[in-house]
């Protein structure tokens, strides 16, 4: 045999998709796993002509899962995001939408017992240490993956996975404000360094000449926007004592500007050298926290609930996205304490994908 074979699902998390890999059927090493994975995707080539991605930086997404040890959480995920173009492969991050189908995946994979009617199962997101609470469909005891449940961003409805992320604040750099500051100024525009589920960097669109409501499609055409945002978000990075984040996909960068749908705020959210075509799960929270953090950049932007959980939407380039975070307002600032939200998953194909033997003989 000139090729490894390896056993995988292939699900849409959100509004994500990727392989999903038992980490047992991989190599040890993060060297030798990034290769293996940069060949299960096709990562080289604008099309991933000779892999399983899509082309683009939401579908070149993979997580690995195993039996968890440790003694909250049921099952480990581990994610890497895998570029497009470069063959590069980043395990800083975590994604919430891939997120999304770790909880059935798990199920599917038999790393977790169906239970009848919902099944709780309890994630360790082990890039960040973030704990996620899931809930999925499974009547009599199989994943359902048909529902009422409708997402932006995905065409039709599904089955709800209820995701509750826990743990999240300071998962990357350590700090809530990683800078100590609620405010930095960079580049000559006002930011806000922030690490809640996702390290970011947040600014209003208008500082950049902007509506904040551009398409996604438009954003991606105005490369000299782009190249001052990466310039700022590489300064950025290491005032947030992430080092030489240049082939980083961390921090991410996000952009506000007024609500005009009715939802809380406008956002737009960057991969970062691309729009994303909707919102990052992790991305939300992180916005969703600059919200309802007194002095943020995003402060007189948006009315902000006074109950908690508070209810946030966020409109994003293709619609919205609801987020309920809970936070507590204490003599020793202000608390993020967990943040829930609505996703939905669907296993599309499951089976082998290969490897050449000269990029991994197998385990």
């Amino acid at each position: 045999m000139t090729q490894t074979e390896i056993p995988f699902l292939f699900m849409r998390g959100g509004t994500s998709r990727g392989p999903y890999l038992n980490r047992a059927d991989l190599p040890d090493d993060l060297e030798s796993l990034a290769q293996v994975l940069i060949s299960i995707v096709g990562s080289g080539h604008p099309l991933n002509i000779d892999g399983i991605g899509g082309g683009v930086a939401v579908t070149t997404k993979v997580a690995m899962l195993s039996k968890s040890d440790d003694e909250w959480a049921d099952v480990d995920y581990f994610f890497a995001q895998v570029s497009v173009e470069d063959r590069l492969v980043d395990f800083k991050p975590t994604c919430g939408n891939i997120l999304s189908g770790v909880g059935p995946a798990a199920i599917e994979m038999g790393l977790v017992a169906a239970q009848d009617g919902e099944t709780a199962v309890n994630i360790r997101a082990v890039n960040t240490e973030a704990r996620v609470a899931a809930v999925v469909q499974t009547p009599d005891r199989q994943v359902s993956y048909e529902g009422d449940a409708q997402i932006d961003g995905v065409p039709g409805t599904s089955a709800p996975v209820a995701l509750q992320f826990m743990e999240t604040v300071g998962g990357v750099t350590g700090a809530f404000l990683p800078t100590g500051n609620l405010v930095d100024t960079v580049d000559g525009i006002a930011v806000t360094c922030m690490d809640v589920a996702m390290p970011m960097v947040i600014a209003k669109a208008s500082d950049f000449g902007l509506t904040g409501y551009e398409s996604a499609a438009d954003l991606d055409e105005n490369r000299e926007f782009f190249a001052r945002m990466e310039a700022l978000r590489i300064k950025a990075g290491a005032l947030m004592g992430m080092g030489d984040v240049t082939e980083s996909v961390t921090p991410k960068f996000g952009l506000l500007a007024p609500a005009r749908a009715g939802g809380t705020i406008a956002t737009r959210y960057f991969m970062p050298w691309n729009t994303h075509p909707t919102m990052a799960v992790t991305g939300a929270q992180c916005l969703a926290a600059c919200v309802l953090t007194p002095g943020t950049v995003a402060e007189g932007m948006a009315a902000k609930p006074n109950e908690t959980p508070a209810p946030i939407t966020l409109e994003h380039a293709s619609g919205s996205i609801d987020v309920m975070v809970d936070y507590a307002q204490t003599d020793a600032g202000f608390q993020i304490k967990s943040a829930g939200l609505i996703r939905t998953a669907r296993k599309i194909a499951s089976g082998s994908v290969f490897v050449p033997q000269s990029v991994w003989a197998g385990v």
